[in-house]
């Protein structure tokens, strides 16, 4: 059988006693007031994407021939839908639409394919010369959905998926999921159905679906405000034409139909918006696949995109035909890949496509079949990640990579448009696809720095429009001795998608970039300056001048609060950057700058004696603080009183923080470190306390490890100056047990990244020279193959040995 019958499963599923009852009766409102072709409206209950509602559908505008066809879709969206229905568009396409209310912002999509059913009724209605529209409230998406992902798409299938009904089928059937459960009920045998019969089984099944779930819980979910709506629309348009067709999800049918009743109270339609705005856009195959998110009809859009095109030429077998033409793709890509596939292993995966189809009751093989048949015979053994490849190569087929196109319209957007002439202003190609190379000279060129800014926002509002290769990273620090940037860019759909759903955000790239970090500013404690430091450099670097300005002041009440030691210096470094570098960041309050400065180097100093109580794991960040500092405190020192008197109290705190009980040895070799340098101690209190770790007990000699990173990340040259410091460890070294060693190797290795190659080679040539090795014999290879062979075997055989004695 290539459909399912609702009343033959109701044995297996154990339904209630007034089950075919409940058919009856779904049955005569299917006859009444669904699909009545000589009623005045005519209600087609659909799956979103389904290439066999879509089929039908056309033989209904055939059959019924409407005078006006109402489709499930947002209101908002109806002076779009001559734009939808231009031949230049190609789909996918779909529609947008940002809103945003008290709550906050949201968008929400509405994506449609060659085969999807709305989109199907729109063109039809344009060939046809009828009026089309959409009748439903423009936000459908359930706001849960869009916290979690940031998209909500306006054809949330999850009721209809996730109901009781449809799991219980799904086990009675033996279907994966839903998707497989509906390709076979209804995809691939529903071709060859009539119509009037194919639209009740969609109909019973998705009212069925309804009835699991209570009317709190449809109101919850909004599906009464919205079928409100769409009756609401129904009725009016009944006092203008004779003939409707309406084209809604079939979960919604029932609900348009029958009459809620005085118990339901249905809520206001629609909360009060601060602003909304629609826009039509180019899609992907990609984005539209539920698979991927959005959770908006069948999956595979690929694949059916194939079979519909097939279904609209006539072809007998279109599922069939689609399945050879993937394997056949499949097959070529996986050999140009090197994999070890063969045309025999082509021919054996379709006719084992045919003949899971004949065993599981379809007449022909559809997309879990092809699945199933690539699986067995392309796969060679066990599946594991390595053989996985062809699997996952025909997923990709099956979703597809199609971009679609949106015909010339009077619709701009404001962002893009404001977007394409910066770029534009910037030399940036935005008029052909492929990817394009530029190099910039943002501190020489005022014309590159303006290019720079605009690529920094483009990139921070996720336009995948370019990509930094090479240049300064300021939010990483990383690379900022470099003073060009390199940039790949190149302009696509997939970048004007991703700028219209920035456009909630605001009407231009500055617009919309300052709006997000605002954004994410809410999110940010009060107290955290760090953060908010980062946040103005940030700002900075993408120009938006207008936004720092309150970034400085939300940055100076965030200093007066904040008591962490890192925070500070976080913020303290982040300032020192602007400092360095204000010309080409476009600061003019030089003044403010520079008492923030001084005012977060106060608070970090004012914090010194507290160090002690950090994390081990946040002490390395705490030694990098103690490194800047140091390099603040360096160059204050012998300027004016004021200076010399933070100078004298970063000392202070210093030495209050060295008579700390039970230091952190990290924490004290830094100190140390910087007490030496600043010449408040002798040069040989380095070697002298790291001897006292090192002399005595184990645990205080695996310590000794950490106390040298902080040295050496301060003072590396203390071990290039201090014959007696690289004795006294090396001494250490010949003393350690095996275990112990093992314990204080890593630690150790971490203290000796500090040094560069050249200082390293010289520190081995002195510790050779401690036990009398001549320097050049460290250039000589180390033990040969053959001797490390040799030793390897002769211990391995002591070992038996030893085992053979029960002495291990």
């Amino acid at each position: 059988m290539d459909r399912l019958n609702p009343a033959a499963e109701s044995e297996q599923l154990a339904w209630p006693p007034d089950t075919e009852a409940e058919l009856a009766r779904l049955n005569a409102v299917f006859t009444e007031k669904v699909f009545d072709l000589s009623g005045p409206v005519v209600h087609v209950p659909v799956r979103h994407h389904s290439p066999a509602c879509s089929y039908h559908l056309l033989r209904t505008f055939e059959a019924y021939r409407p005078d006006i066809v109402l489709i499930e879709g947002p209101e908002s969206g109806n002076p779009l839908i001559p734009v939808l229905a231009d031949p230049a568009t190609q789909a996918p396409v779909s529609l947008y639409y940002g809103y945003e209310d008290d709550k906050g912002r949201g968008s929400c999509y509405f994506p449609m394919l060659d085969y999807s059913p709305e989109y199907v009724a729109i063109r039809e209605a344009s060939a046809r010369g009828i009026p089309a529209r959409f009748i439903d409230l423009d936000y459908r998406g359930r706001r849960e959905t869009a916290i979690d992902s940031g998209k909500a798409s306006a054809q949330d299938e999850a009721l209809l998926a996730g109901s009781d009904f449809i799991g219980r089928l799904c086990q009675s059937s033996r279907a994966r999921d839903f998707d497989e459960l509906w390709e076979r009920a209804f995809e691939v045998g529903g071709l060859s159905r009539d119509t009037a019969e194919f639209v009740q089984s969609v109909f019973t099944y998705c009212t069925l679906s309804r009835m699991t779930y209570s009317s709190e819980r449809l109101q919850l979910e909004g599906d009464l405000d919205r079928e409100a709506r769409m009756r609401e629309q129904i009725e009016e348009a009944r006092t203008e034409y004779r003939r409707i067709l309406v084209v809604t999800g079939g979960f919604h049918t029932y609900g348009l139909i029958v009459d809620p009743g005085q118990d339901v109270q249905v809520a206001p339609r629609e909360k009060e918006l601060i602003r909304k705005q629609m826009y039509p856009m180019v899609f992907t195959f990609e984005e539209a696949d539920r698979l991927n998110g959005y959770a908006s009809g069948m999956p595979y859009v690929g694949y059916y995109d194939r079979t519909w095109q097939l279904i609209v030429k006539g072809e007998t077998k279109p599922y069939d035909r689609t399945g050879l033409e993937l394997l056949s793709i499949l097959g070529k890509e996986l050999r140009g890949a090197s994999e070890a596939v063969s045309t025999a292993d082509g021919i054996e995966a379709y006719g084992m496509m045919q003949g899971l189809a004949e065993l599981r009751n379809k007449s022909q093989g559809g997309a879990y079949e092809l699945m199933d048949a690539v699986t067995a015979s392309f796969i060679k053994g066990e599946r594991t990640l390595a053989s996985d490849r062809p699997l996952e190569k025909l997923m990709g087929l099956m979703t597809g990579d199609r971009i679609g196109e949106v015909a010339p319209n009077e619709f701009a957007v404001p962002i893009v448009e404001d977007f394409k002439k910066r770029a534009a202003a910037c030399r940036l190609n935005v008029k052909s696809t492929g990817r394009h190379r530029r190099t910039l000279e943002p501190y020489a060129k005022p014309a590159h720095r303006e290019a720079s800014r605009l690529l920094h926002c483009s990139e921070f509002l996720g336009s995948e429009f370019a990509k930094r290769e090479s240049g300064p990273d300021w939010i990483a620090r990383r690379d900022m001795n470099l003073v060009r940037e390199t940039w790949t860019y190149s302009y696509s759909s997939r970048t004007e998608a991703r700028l219209i759903e920035n456009s909630i955000y605001g009407g231009t790239v500055a617009e919309a970039a300052e709006a997000r970090i605002v954004a994410e500013l809410d999110h940010v404690p009060e107290h955290h300056s760090g953060e908010v430091a980062l946040w103005l450099l940030r700002a900075l670097v993408m120009g938006l001048e207008n936004l720092s300005a309150r970034l400085f002041e939300r940055l100076e009440a965030a200093l007066r609060q904040d008591g962490s030691f890192l925070s500070l210096c976080d913020t303290l470094d982040n300032l020192d950057r602007i400092r360095s570098h204000r010309r080409l960041l476009g600061v003019v309050d030089e003044v403010r700058l520079r008492e923030l400065a001084n005012e977060a180097y106060a608070a970090s100093v004012s914090r010194l004696p507290g160090l002690n109580g950090l994390n081990p794991d946040e002490q390395p960040q705490a030694v990098e603080g103690l490194k800047l500092l140091y390099m603040h405190a360096a160059g204050r020192a012998g300027n004016t009183e004021g200076s010399s008197a933070a100078y004298e109290n970063f000392q202070d705190r210093l030495n209050e923080l060295l008579a700390v009980h039970n230091l952190a040895p990290r924490l004290e070799g830094a100190v140390v470190a910087i007490l030496v340098r600043l010449g408040e101690r002798e040069r040989s209190e380095i070697s002298n306390r790291a001897r006292a770790y090192m002399q005595g007990s184990p645990d205080q000699a695996i310590k000794s490890a950490e106390y040298l990173q902080g040295v050496f990340a301060l003072a590396r040259d203390a071990l290039m100056q201090d014959d007696q410091l690289i004795a006294d460890l090396s001494a250490l070294l010949e003393r350690l047990r095996h275990e112990e060693f093992l314990r204080m190797l890593p630690e150790l290795r971490l203290a000796f990244t500090f040094f560069t190659p050249p200082e390293t080679s010289r520190i081995a040539a002195k510790v050779a020279g401690l036990h009398g090795i001549p320097a050049s014999r460290l250039e000589m290879p180390a033990v040969d193959e053959r001797t490390l062979r040799t030793a390897q075997e002769l211990d391995r055989a002591i070992w038996e040995e030893f085992a053979l004695w029960k002495l291990e």
